[in-house]
């Protein structure tokens, strides 16, 4: 019994396979390559409304630090139960508010993992055929003249305007929107929105519509520098 149990520790404790320096440096630059062009895409091709840049620098480290988790676990069983345990206690809140956002997030976890098992040919192949789907997508659905812009609505008479009125406007003239500010009291009306708009012809129609409910509206459209 006790013979069993000697065997059992030693197989936990026994590392299966040596890290090779040259080959993680070797998936290290890969990984480094492939965020890089990773987030180029999302920045360039991705539809969401939020900060593409800021929410894409952070594609390169969950991608090093994915493969430098697989890379340390792999080599030992008692190293992947540690783990386990070490994900059952840390618990990861992220402000995801778009399904796009988390399908970027897997793909860069994904590449991780991929690199962190040593599998970089199938890991390269999947990277080329996922980034020629993205690219073909954006150049047959992408719009030349669309942008993301700041547009804020403010009204000196309240009374004489209601938020619903500015939504369903809003939403006429853009393509996407999202409410991100509404201010009210007994002298001013404010709201703001993101809006995407596939023609600046739209910008001047939702203008003139929004006038034609105050004279006292005032409109403001500000470059969103997402990308």
């Amino acid at each position: 019994m006790n013979t069993k149990w000697e065997l059992f520790q030693k197989f936990l404790i026994t590392e299966n396979a040596q890290i090779s320096v040259t080959d993680f440096i070797i998936s290290s630059v890969v990984i480094v390559i492939l965020s890089f062009l990773l987030e180029k895409t999302y920045a360039k091709c991705a539809k969401s409304l939020s900060n593409r840049k800021m929410f894409a620098a952070n594609f390169m480290l969950i991608a090093f630090t994915t493969m430098l988790i697989i890379s340390i676990v792999k080599s030992s069983l008692a190293l992947s139960l540690g783990l386990v345990g070490a994900l059952s206690i840390v618990r990861f809140r992220a402000a995801i508010k778009e399904p796009e956002e988390l399908i970027y997030l897997f793909f860069a976890i994904s590449i991780g993992l991929g690199l962190g098992a040593n599998q970089i040919t199938i890991v390269l192949v999947a990277f080329v055929i996922a980034m020629m789907i993205l690219w073909i997508r954006f150049w047959f659905t992408r719009k030349s003249t669309s942008q993301n812009l700041f547009f804020t609505v403010s009204c000196s008479s309240p009374s004489s305007i209601q938020l619903n009125d500015i939504i369903r406007i809003v939403k006429e003239n853009f393509k996407q929107s999202e409410l991100k500010r509404f201010d009210e009291n007994k002298e001013n009306i404010e709201a703001s929105f993101l809006v995407e708009s596939p023609k600046p012809e739209n910008l001047q129609l939702c203008k003139d519509k929004l006038q034609k409910l105050s004279d006292s509206v005032k409109i403001t459209f500000v470059d969103n520098k997402s990308y």
